[in-house]
């Protein structure tokens, strides 16, 4: 109940967030840079939110496997970002992650384990790398990817928060239609309306 309560807390300031100017060729700073990165971007957002709601909903152990997986993946997309290695349409691969893993959701897709470790891993490097190659324009490179690392870990724990839930008919219920609204706000940056 006290997780519900924080959550319902911190959902009023996950929805007045502004959208960022995220991957682009700005000069991105520390700590606080890379900790606001994710919770001001939507597309950023929905995708974190989404992995820690889908981790939820899956129950033990994908509540805890999936949001540890998706920051180290996104770690190993960022080193290939630092160093250059191309990925193509990483943005369309962002914007996707909100796609799919809102119907995952909002159809109450129950993958096996490694099913959802994959499908998370693969969105987790186009997430890392598009914030890779920032990194390098950083004021302080190691600061800011501590802070992306923790802002993220907090929108995975928001979504565990909305996830758990699922535990009352009227919570399945809320989170199939959160999964829907991630699905809609992903294919709105996919398709270039957001």
């Amino acid at each position: 109940m006290r997780i519900t309560k924080t959550f319902a807390a911190a959902l009023p300031l996950m929805l007045v967030a502004s959208v960022a100017a995220a991957h682009t060729d700005s000069d991105v700073g520390g700590f606080i840079s890379g900790f606001t990165h994710p919770i001001l971007g939507w597309d950023h957002v929905i995708a974190m939110v989404a992995v820690g709601l889908w981790g939820a909903f899956l129950g033990k152990p994908a509540i805890y496997i999936l949001p540890v997986v998706f920051p180290l993946v996104m770690a190993v997309g960022g080193a290939l970002g630092v160093l250059g290695v191309p990925i193509p349409a990483v943005e369309t691969g962002i914007a996707l992650s909100g796609v799919v893993l809102g119907l995952l959701i909002a159809f109450a897709v129950r993958a096996p384990l490694w099913v959802a470790g994959v499908i998370v891993g693969v969105f987790a490097i186009f997430h890392g790398h598009a914030h890779g190659t920032e990194l390098p324009d950083a004021a302080n490179p190691f600061a800011y990817g501590i802070g992306f690392v923790i802002g993220t870990g907090l929108l995975h724990l928001g979504g565990i928060a909305l996830g758990l839930l699922v535990g009352s008919a009227a919570g399945r219920i809320v989170v199939r239609a959160a999964g829907a609204l991630i699905a809609a706000v992903g294919a709105a940056f996919l398709f270039g309306v957001a």
